[in-house]
């Protein structure tokens, strides 16, 4: 097998068994067996070693001597990972997955927006810029795989402009929840244009330096977004 044939291998295993744990399918306090993984996937064991060792680095299972491979709670695990993110989202627990990104986008993304707006580079305000201009087009003519990889092009950005090297380490995150939204269906046709328009709203205020601009308009961003794909109403703050 080639190099990128196991890749692919371990990679679909992972998947496979990261969502069987996110959705309890697999419940904590679950022994996992090698030889039943083995049995179970169709593949060696050096594969499902690789993937143990994964999930244990994301907190997800716990070797233990003479009992095994044991699933974690869900305390345990490393729930900034944006893969574990992508599995709560394909399974049973999305909706609570959703809302808490939502909340976590709720409280620190308007605060970033506020400090890129003391701290954004010239080069910075000039790829936010771009990046609305990007999603218009894209949201005009309907594609939204063009549109989603300008969206986060807008909120990496943001976050690396905040100047806070936390802020900027949640993008990856803040990623995982727009894909999610986009490829879960959570999000119209033709994205509305109150977004956009907030995004550029955004845009100008970090060039302007404009702090209380800034995270006013992009409050109003995470308080659309959340209630889009909780079918929630939005709140009168937005």
């Amino acid at each position: 097998m080639t190099d990128t044939g196991r890749a692919d291998l371990h990679s679909s295993v992972l998947d496979q068994l990261g969502l069987l744990i996110t959705s309890g399918d697999l419940p904590a306090g679950e022994v996992l067996r090698i030889e039943q993984l083995e049995s179970r996937f169709g593949v060696s064991r050096s594969v499902i070693r690789e993937t143990i060792r994964v999930l244990e680095s994301m907190g997800m299972v716990a070797s233990r001597r003479r009992v095994g491979i044991t699933v974690a709670p869900g305390a345990s695990w490393n729930v900034f990972d944006p893969r574990i993110i992508t599995w709560r989202l394909d399974g049973k627990g999305r909706d609570e997955q959703l809302r808490s990104l939502s909340e976590l986008r709720r409280g620190m993304e308007p605060v970033a927006a506020g400090l890129a707006a003391r701290r954004a580079t010239p080069e910075q305000c000039g790829e936010l810029t771009g990046a609305v201009m990007d999603m218009a087009v894209h949201g005009r003519s309907g594609d939204l795989e063009a549109y989603l990889n300008a969206d986060i092009r807008f909120h990496r950005t943001l976050l690396e402009a905040s100047g806070n090297e936390m802020l900027s380490a949640l993008s990856d995150v803040v990623a995982a929840v727009l894909t999610g939204r986009t490829h879960h269906h959570l999000m119209p046709a033709n994205p509305e244009p109150s977004a956009i328009r907030w995004h550029a709203d955004v845009a100008q205020a970090v060039q302007a330096g404009d702090a209380a601009a800034a995270e006013r308009a992009m409050r109003d961003i995470v308080e659309e977004a959340t209630a889009a794909m909780l079918g929630e109403q939005p709140s009168a703050e937005g």
